[in-house]
């Protein structure tokens, strides 16, 4: 059963223009009569899956994805039940194509193919009124914001309000891979400026004109608009999205113990590592605890990483100084080591009395890790020389490239496969095609963060969860691995398909519950049947009657 909506209906002169209430052909003749829609709509009544069939037709007339990508968010906002009915029968399709790598390319055109405005656009010549423009937002029963600065977008750097549809995107995949109902959640882009003079050069750039804020009056104005939030939607969750390295860290560490936040660069990335991880040590029969980590790149994604799994280390047993010695970064500048005098606060507890380097073989060679991430950004980083060194000393080395759009990552599946004559456990931050080496076929895992932060989302919905925090991400992780078939592992696999996103989603939210319960930080009383919680606040999208 869809959960009950709390706006109420529209009138009739606006029926057909709201995404939440149309229902478009599917209207029956008893509500054209009532509602005054009798001759507006075409004599013959569809049902929702002749509408379904509908769409299918017009996205194969399509040529490309980003052309896909706008005729779907035009849907969205014509039939927002339609729209999800669409994303939640077949997410394996639907997902690369309204977010990412698709999205990248709608964010680079976001000022050319702008049709309408979905959620609000605030910026920093707001600051003082907050309260205030946040409260022009129709309804208040907002249970989850995702906000970006557009300062950090895939792979594409800083594009300011190009990056509006990333926020957009994220909350779609709350519903459609999760069902967390689609009027709980708002978009939002905070628009501090931007660093990139070509953009406010462009005439047709749709955000402001001007140089970014200082990292002062970004905190100043974040400091307003966390309370302000909290205000006007109370029990608000604050998610965090693609801001530039420095800010995304200060701020998590700013607003994490006083507010309900998350960010899911930071949190979601590290979640599904280490559920990939999970998986892979689970086929090597070996423990977390056990490993000798190399990340090539030390920003936000790298540091968040490193912390959730230095603290999942120390869940097995190892002390917190044990667990970052166990961890080894690499950046721009080379290896994180102790001589060095450019690291942040984050960054210095990973930093290793080792010679230094910029090579990122050298590093390699000097480390012996058995697991290898990459968070760089840096096309073919790993190169043969790199995973050939790591092979000489793990047998079957953890090779995970995550940084994304595809020509960001840092090797290929068919080469980490090649260059270890099929023994690399691999996952990427997108999916790549199988593989073939010496006969056997390689489907390799993509370690993208769908399958955590709309199950954790669902979870702090469903339980009204007080705080969100590492160890709710570690049991998704966990939840998210125990998913995976000893068949699916013998193919390379470390995630679960795609295809059944939903069930797997709603497993994992049921395991992140029950850790909240567990805590004692839900906001509702524990019921017996976990399970059935969940599964009663899932949004489905399916047409109501208009007297519901």
């Amino acid at each position: 059963m869809r959960p009950k909506t709390t706006a109420k209906s529209p009138s009739t002169t606006t029926l057909l223009n709201d995404p939440s209430f149309n229902k478009g052909t599917a209207f029956t003749e008893e509500e054209r009569e009532e509602l005054g829609l009798t001759g507006l709509l075409p004599a013959h009544v569809d049902t929702l899956e002749t509408q379904i069939s509908r769409v299918h037709t017009h996205l194969e007339a399509k040529g490309t994805d980003l052309e896909r990508y706008i005729y779907l968010m035009g849907l969205c906002d014509r039939n927002e039940t339609l729209f999800y009915a669409v994303l939640m029968q077949d997410p394996a399709r639907f997902v690369p194509i309204v977010y990412d790598p698709t999205i990248a390319q709608a964010c680079l055109d976001y000022g050319q193919i702008f049709r309408r405005p979905r959620g609000m656009y605030l910026t920093k010549h707001m600051k003082g009124r907050l309260k205030e423009v946040l409260s022009n937002w129709p309804t208040r029963d907002i249970r989850f914001i995702c906000i970006t600065s557009g300062g950090r977008i895939l792979g594409l750097g800083d594009i300011g309000a190009n990056g509006a549809p990333i926020p957009i995107g994220k909350l779609q995949l709350y519903t459609a891979c999760a069902g967390v109902p689609p009027n709980a959640l708002l978009p939002i882009h905070m628009d501090i400026g931007t660093t990139n003079r070509d953009l406010r050069d462009n005439p047709l750039y749709p955000g402001l004109h001007e140089d970014v804020a200082s990292s002062d009056e970004i905190d100043a104005l974040m400091d307003e608009f966390m309370q302000a939030a909290n205000e006007v939607f109370p029990g608000i969750c604050i998610h965090f999205e693609d801001w530039k390295g420095t800010d995304a860290l200060r701020l998590f560490h700013r607003y994490k113990d006083d507010y309900l936040i998350f960010n899911d660069d930071i949190q979601g990335t590290a979640s599904v590592t280490i559920s990939g991880l999970t998986t892979a040590l689970q086929i090597k029969g070996e423990a977390l605890k056990d490993q000798r980590i190399l990340f090539a790149g030390a920003g936000s994604a790298g540091i968040g990483i490193s912390e959730m799994i230095a603290e999942a280390m120390q869940g097995e047993g190892l002390s917190e100084s044990e667990a970052q010695e166990a961890i080894t970064l690499f950046d721009v500048n080379g290896l994180l080591t102790s001589t060095r005098d450019d690291l942040n606060t984050y960054q210095q507890p990973f930093a290793k009395d080792l010679k230094d380097t910029k090579d990122l073989e050298a590093a390699v060679k000097a480390v012996k890790p058995t697991i290898l991430i990459g968070v760089s950004t840096v096309g073919g980083l790993f190169t043969e020389g790199v995973v050939g060194e790591m092979a000489k000393h793990c047998d079957r080395p953890i090779i995970f490239p995550l940084s994304n759009p595809t020509e960001n990552a840092e090797c290929t599946p068919k080469d980490a496969y090649t260059w270890t004559d099929g023994k690399a456990l691999v996952a990427c931050g997108v999916q790549f095609p199988d593989v073939e080496v010496n006969g056997q076929e390689f489907h390799p895992g993509q370690a993208n963060n769908f399958y955590i932060f709309p199950a954790l989302g669902l979870a702090a919905y469903a339980t009204k969860a007080t705080k969100i925090d590492s160890e709710m991400f570690i049991a998704a992780a966990r939840g998210c691995a125990g998913q995976v078939s000893d068949s699916a592992r013998d193919k390379g696999m470390l995630f679960p398909p795609q295809k059944d996103m939903l069930a797997t989603e709603l497993r994992i939210a049921v395991a992140v519950a029950r850790n909240i319960f567990d805590r004692g930080l839900a906001g509702v009383e524990e019921p017996d049947d976990v399970g059935a919680l969940i599964q009663s606040h899932v949004f489905e999208p399916v047409y109501q009657s208009n007297k519901d």
